[in-house]
């Protein structure tokens, strides 16, 4: 018998229908262990040991692991091929070894970068063993992010009252955003104007142009900055007459972009779906797990020689041959961290196309899995021929210059199928299609509009164009990319508004302490490199020790060196750096701190116990105050339990409904959709079984409980009663204890336990009671007693043993009242 491991139940249901009777899947519900919260889980001091605790979870997980290693020979480590999968592995190993688990057991690791019948069983053919490298990476980036964050955490909270704590990645990302902001509040509009003028050919066909040469000079931008100017270059379009003076046309191609990485599907899917970065990368772990498509964390954007073909096979029998170039398109890789992973995102079977799909999936998993198709099989399409045309007509005096711009698609190719969208900041073609025209062509004037405009600042970042800088930059990665985004929010760093952030005074009050006190460990190049070392870590080109030895000497000198340092002198640093924010010039020139209360004091920074505010310097005598930070939670949490208000714990999206984590009078349960109103239906909630503790509770085990009772097939069904979960098929039924239970049951370990139980006899019908209801005598697990309707009847002491008449039956059913 073999084990295999994998890290989730639903991956551990696909994969258990590929292998036969000798495999045993169970899985881990992810890691087992972490480092404990506390201080001192990494010591520098003791050549950075890592103290190591299991999760409440993770002990129940391990038992159960255990229970089954004695049963088998050889155990299969196959959870997901990435540093963290490594590392799922890696701790489950160290655990058992520990307890000397293993003896003579052969180890194995295996990876799935797709799970289907060929790749599990080719998988499984192919072991290896633990990639030490990957986890040396893993153990690293965890040290190195507990370091940062146990130790400024502390230093943010003394010197900055209210402040959250302070991540390695997060600040960097929350600077990025707080420094568009700047930009943005610093930003003046500047005034232009552009000349629009409609020509006409002898046809009076539309020429539509604009002016780029004026008194025989190259038109700049700011050339035209005032009405007067404009009307002066209007003035003199319609003094001239014009004629055709260039036409040029050119043929170019436009390629198709690569399949998806990990950033590109977050970036598309927010894009085109408006889906949020953790939301992409829970409705692609479940399609991973279901088998629909390979693994979603990869850097790589080449494709196997099977699913080119496959690709290629699709676009011959979908679009025809016009379609399909001659020889396949291969893409190459230019991440450095891309040997993590093999493939591109792509669908693990081509010929399962979205319409096929359709009704096999929910709505949000439906639309990513259509976006992946569609680009995974255009990348392998023609590219499109655009005919680029440019018409430039002179005046008779060749001082003046206007140009239409347009162009025509001569053949879709890949975009008959899929386009890639834009950011704001990437120009769209001018699609116009322009008349034929050749030069020397006279042109008819038609009306000369100026324009006025102004410049723009740069737009916020959205969650696609924010991936984008980040990846841009080298910071972090593809896979962090979502718990980044998530983690600024839940810190209330930022707010996302139109689906742009925007940083709050908290997130800008934190970036000015750090870019102040500890501007290396915020500076992109610093943090991009730390990222290409946790690279050549996992490459074998690094010691990790060495990584974090060198990284710990000058960032714990620098914690020192801030120690000292009086909360007055950090608030006026913060009054200084933000004065242009909290105290923007006035139009009628007053002075931006004159208090707007008292009209004496001035205006400052000021710290309470839940963070910044502004306060007035004549305190005590005045009292005005305006909080910088939204303080309520703060306040009615600070004496609170940390987990007092589940209900506001959104677990994920489930056929497009909310999954929430919920606490009512009887304790925790999963809701699956919105509270009722009045105009709708009381969502459905079901109760968390005891031995789950809610703090661990996964957004699939969530989805398994809403979805009780379960079946698995050949009627047999799995539901959690008065006394726990249990499994049914027919009359027959057992109780599920031990390493069994509902997020792991399989139908094969259902069958199993259900063997040799004797059918549960059906109750003796009595009679019925004056409403018509059935009185039935049945027997439970402390004796017989009566079911009438609803409602359960014991049997009183002196009539057990003996023959219970429906006259009995009713005499205890009216004395229960």
């Amino acid at each position: 018998m073999k084990l295999v491991i994998v890290e989730s139940p639903a991956k551990a249901k696909t994969i258990n229908k590929y292998l036969g009777a000798d495999y045993k899947v169970l899985a881990s519900f992810g890691h087992i262990r972490d480092l404990p919260g506390k201080d001192g889980s990494v010591n520098p001091d003791d050549n950075f040991a890592m103290s190591w605790e299991l999760s409440t979870g993770g002990k129940k997980r391990l038992n159960d692991i255990i229970t089954a290693v004695k049963d088998c020979d050889t155990i299969v480590l196959a959870s997901d091929p990435d540093r963290e999968g490594e590392a799922i592995a890696w701790h489950i190993l160290e655990e058992l070894t520990a307890r000397k688990k293993i003896k003579d057991k052969k180890i194995e690791r295996v990876v799935f970068h797709e799970i289907t019948k060929t790749a599990v069983t080719e998988a499984i053919k192919n072991p290896r063993n633990i990639d030490d490298n990957l986890v040396s990476a893993y153990m690293a980036r965890r040290a190195l992010d507990y370091l940062v964050g146990f130790t400024l955490s502390p230093v943010l909270w003394r010197k900055l009252p209210g402040s959250k704590s302070a991540g390695r990645v997060q600040s960097v990302a929350l600077r990025l955003i707080c420094e568009r902001e700047t930009e943005i509040e610093k930003f003046k509009a500047q005034e232009y104007w552009t000349i629009e003028a409609d020509l006409f050919t002898k046809e009076k066909a539309l020429i539509p142009s604009h002016l780029i040469e004026l008194d025989g000079k190259k038109l700049e931008k700011f050339d035209l900055n005032s009405e007067a100017k404009a009307l002066e270059a209007k003035a003199k379009i319609e003094a001239q007459e014009f004629f055709v003076s260039n036409v040029e046309r050119k043929k170019t191609n436009r390629y198709p972009a690569p399949p998806f990485t990990t950033s590109t599907l977050q970036q598309e899917a927010a894009r085109k779906l408006r889906f949020s970065a953790k939301k992409t990368m829970q409705i692609a772990q479940k399609l991973y797990e279901d088998g629909l498509i390979t693994y979603m964390r990869t850097d790589a954007v080449n494709l196997s020689q099977d699913a080119i073909s496959a690709c290629r096979e699709a676009i011959l029998k979908y679009f025809g041959e016009n379609y399909l170039p001659k020889a396949p398109k291969e893409y190459k890789t230019k991440s450095k961290n891309a040997q993590e992973a093999h493939e591109a995102i792509r669908p693990s079977d081509v010929m399962n196309t979205p319409k096929k799909m359709e009704i096999k999936l929910d709505a949000d998993s439906h639309k990513l899995y259509e976006l992946i198709w569609k680009r995974t099989v255009a990348c392998q399409m023609n590219p499109a021929i655009m005919d680029r045309v440019t018409i430039d007509s002179k005046s008779r005096d060749n001082l003046i210059t206007l140009r239409a711009n347009g162009q025509v698609i001569e053949f879709d190719g890949f975009l008959k199928l899929y386009q890639e969208s834009k950011d704001d900041s990437d120009e769209d073609d001018d699609n116009r299609i322009l008349p034929n025209v050749t030069n020397g062509d006279a042109v008819d004037k038609g009306d000369i509009k100026p324009e006025q405009h102004f410049t723009t600042p740069p737009p916020r970042f959205t969650e696609a164009s924010l991936v984008k800088k980040l990846e841009e930059l080298g910071i972090g990665r593809p896979s962090t990319y979502a718990t980044i985004i998530a983690v600024l929010q839940e810190r209330k760093y930022v707010k996302v508004e139109k689906l742009r952030f925007i940083p709050e005074d908290r997130g800008r009050i934190v970036t000015v302490f750090l870019e102040n006190y500890f501007k290396k460990y915020v500076e992109y190049d610093f943090t991009a490199q730390l990222e290409e070392f946790l690279d050549d870590v996992s490459a074998g080109q690094m010691e990790w020790k060495k990584l974090l030895t060198g990284f710990w000497a000058k960032f714990i000198k620098n914690v020192d060196a801030v120690q000292p340092l009086q909360v007055k002198d950090v608030i006026e640093k913060i009054d200084e750096v933000l004065a242009y924010h909290l105290f923007p010039e006035k139009e009628d020139g007053t002075d931006p701190r004159l208090c707007p209360e008292c009209k004496k004091g001035k205006i400052s920074v000021k710290l309470g116990k839940y963070g910044a505010f502004l306060g007035c310097s004549n305190y005590p005598e005045c009292k005005y105050t305006k909080p910088l930070t939204d303080t309520k939670e703060e306040e009615e949490t600070s004496d609170k339990p940390k987990f007092e208000k589940p209900e506001d714990k959104l677990l994920g999206t489930h056929k497009t409904l909310n999954v929430y984590l919920k606490k009512g009078p009887y304790g925790f349960y999963v809701q699956w959709g919105e509270d009722a109103t009045a105009t709708t239906e009381k969502p459905k909630r079901t109760a968390l079984p005891k031995n789950v503790n809610p703090e661990e509770l996964t957004f699939e085990q969530a989805v398994r409980l809403i979805s009780l009772p379960f079946d698995l097939g050949e009627g047999v069904e799995v539901n959690v009663g008065k006394f726990g979960p249990y499994i049914k098929q027919g009359l027959k039924s057992r109780s599920l204890s031990g390493s069994d239970n509902i997020f792991n049951i399989t139908l094969e370990r259902a069958k199993e336990l259900l063997q040799g139980t004797v059918e549960k006899p059906q109750g003796q019908v009595l009679g019925k009671d004056d409403k018509g209801n059935e009185i039935v005598l049945n027997s439970g697990r402390y004796g017989p007693y009566i079911k009438c309707g609803k409602n359960n009847y014991a049997i009183p002491k002196e009539l057990k043993g003996k023959e219970i008449t429906l006259e009995d039956a009713l005499k205890i059913i009216k004395a229960k009242g």
